[in-house]
């Protein structure tokens, strides 16, 4: 039974292995997004533009203020405690 169901399924070949391909795209994707490295750089060099003068404190903080919310979101994704990673020295407001 094997061989038949083998051979019957054949022509759906090319279909499983582009699944299987947009299956590996997501998952590298998801990690890359999942990737603090890349936002601790962005914050960096949002300072360094402060510092130079090619944004306006404003800009800065709007900019900062979004870094900190994705970075906050991928430590929750991942699970890790946010106090270990400064998380409530973020937070902004009455506590």
């Amino acid at each position: 039974m094997g061989l038949l169901s083998g051979l019957l399924g054949l022509p759906l070949a090319p279909l499983r292995g582009v699944g299987w391909v947009l299956e590996q795209v997501v998952q590298e994707a998801e990690r890359q997004y999942a990737d603090p490295a890349p936002i601790h750089r962005e914050l960096a060099e949002l300072e360094t533009d402060l510092l130079a003068g090619r944004i306006t404190e404003e800009e800065f903080g709007l900019r900062e203020d979004e870094l900190l919310d994705r970075l906050e979101q991928i430590t929750t994704a991942s699970g890790e405690d946010s106090a270990g990673s400064g998380g409530p020295a973020l937070q902004e407001g009455p506590q």
